[in-house]
């Protein structure tokens, strides 16, 4: 059987997806814009370094 070139989206999943991130952020699991926007402006450059282990948790 060939496959599709695009799949249909599983639409229950998507919003149970985006239920479990809302909850995250609610309960304050989430990374501020602007300590993602600065470690971003590391890289490239000689400071560049992988994210903080506390944002991989």
């Amino acid at each position: 059987m060939e496959r599709p070139i695009f799949e249909e989206d599983d639409e229950e999943a998507i919003a149970a997806s985006d239920a479990r991130a809302d909850a995250e952020i609610a309960a304050g699991k989430g990374i501020p814009h602007e300590k993602v926007a600065a470690w971003l402006r590391t890289w490239g450059t000689p400071e560049e370094g992988p994210p903080p282990p506390e944002w991989l948790e």
